[in-house]
């Protein structure tokens, strides 16, 4: 087929079109996405309505049964105290975390931006302890923190210091699960820091150092901005990540003492597998679920922003 098209004056030479060609979108496209959508649809959309579903029943795991409650069980979340106080233990703990994982992750990859060996030594080691299972990390910290012969408790004695129980004090169990995180988790953020870091084109530094701009002149005006995407992935992968505490709060501290270091999941855990409160368990679910949509959209707006700004 030959299309011609005029102009007032000229003759616009012919176009002829391949037999069986076709202008605009193409359905038989979509066949490259549809086994993606298969896996999207079953894994992560049906899950989440199902569990909004489940959220409003109330199940008898042993005779099979379930009745529709409504939000019955999210006014029982709501005036659960021990579920309020697993809130906030679980929102400290963030907030205790992800700072850390931002500030020392990016300090570790400014240190260790180099290429030598020493350097890619002490890479290896701080991004070991990542791959560690969370069961042998608390193992390590519970002996770390044993207040009879742990190591810390060794240092202390030597220093003439009363030895701390760390995980059976309520104030201090949350922040000794923090610092065992921190320690396990810490390899991640530095690799990703590091990778923006080597993308960073050099000559910027050198037109910096030309211009007589000091470290700190030249980290404000051509590192930060250069990593602050990077740092916006590690903030928000880090929110989502820390909302989800369990294992190291189950097994170093069961949640204690006096629910002192019991986070939603593990509470989640203990009202679906435990008490068999399927409902119940759906509903801290989902108010899980908003909480941290909420943190990790608040965050990404914001620092879109700046970073756009």
């Amino acid at each position: 087929m030959t299309d011609v098209t005029l102009s007032p004056g000229k003759a616009v030479a012919a176009v002829k079109r391949p037999t069986g060609a076709s202008i605009g979108p193409r359905w038989t496209n979509a066949l490259f996405i549809a086994p993606y959508m298969v896996f999207y649809l079953a894994l992560l959309v049906y899950p989440l309505f199902k569990g909004i579903w489940m959220s409003m029943l109330e199940s008898d795991m042993f005779d099979d049964t379930s009745k529709f409650t409504g939000l019955a069980n999210y006014y029982r979340l709501f005036n659960d105290k021990i579920f309020i106080g697993t809130i906030w233990n679980t929102i400290f703990f963030v907030l205790m975390t992800v700072p850390v994982f931002v500030a020392i992750g990016l300090l570790l990859a400014l240190a260790l931006n180099r290429s030598d060996r020493t350097s890619a030594s002490l890479r290896a080691i701080f991004f070991g302890t990542s791959v560690l299972s969370v069961t042998i990390v608390t193992i390590i910290w519970k002996m770390m923190y044993m207040p009879g012969n742990g190591a810390i408790a060794s240092v202390m004695r030597l220093f003439g210091l009363e030895p701390i129980a760390f995980i059976t004090t309520a104030s201090l169990a949350l922040p000794a699960i923090a610092v065992t995180t921190i320690w396990w988790i810490i390899g991640l953020p530095m690799m990703l820091f590091l990778a923006a870091l080597q993308q960073i084109p050099g000559e910027l530094y050198e037109a910096a150092a030309l211009d007589n701009a000091s470290r700190w002149r030249s980290f404000w005006s051509i590192t930060l901005p250069s990593i602050r995407r990077t740092m916006l992935v590690v903030v928000i992968y880090e929110i989502v990540a820390q909302f989800q505490l369990f294992g190291q709060a189950q097994l170093l501290t069961q949640g204690g003492p006096n629910n002192a270091s019991r986070p939603i999941v593990l509470f989640i855990y203990e009202q679906g597998f435990r008490s068999w409160n399927l409902g119940y368990a759906a509903a801290a679910s989902e108010v899980l679920f908003l909480i941290m949509a909420v943190a990790a959209l608040a965050q990404f707006f914001a620092s879109r922003k700046r970073v756009e700004g």
